[in-house]
């Protein structure tokens, strides 16, 4: 079993930045690839980036390319993600989560790839 608690989440205004942070705990986390996924209200959970075991290769979603950031920190078993110049529309739960294996690429956006979830951290981008 993996454990997954997301932090960071908050209210920031549209143009601003903020800093999620999830923190593993249980097996052992540099076996993971790890992504974060959001879901808006009335919305299906949509994949955000991915990052893979060492932290070497990214992938994301060609909505946050460019203002996102996923990176990791395996001494500190924790996964991050940057947000620069967030949006209204982004508003959202965010969710960090964990998959075996070492595929990382378009099937990353799938969330039946991914075997440990969080709990999700709230996000509010007001404008």
């Amino acid at each position: 079993q993996v454990q997954l608690v997301e932090s960071g989440g908050g209210l920031v205004q549209a143009g601003g930045s903020l800093r999620l942070s999830c923190a593993a705990s249980g097996r052992t986390f540099s076996n993971y690839n790890m992504g974060w996924f959001r879901q808006a209200p009335g919305k299906e959970r949509e994949f955000v980036a991915a990052i893979s075991r060492s932290g070497g290769n990214t992938y994301y979603a060609d909505s946050v390319k460019g203002r996102f950031t996923i990176s990791r920190d395996n001494a500190k078993n924790t996964v991050y993600l940057q947000m620069n110049t967030l949006k209204v529309e982004e508003t959202a739960v965010y969710y960090c989560a964990a998959a075996a294996g070492t595929y990382l690429g378009r099937r990353s956006e799938e969330r039946d790839r991914y075997d440990y979830w969080g709990q999700g951290t709230q996000v509010t981008v007001s404008s």
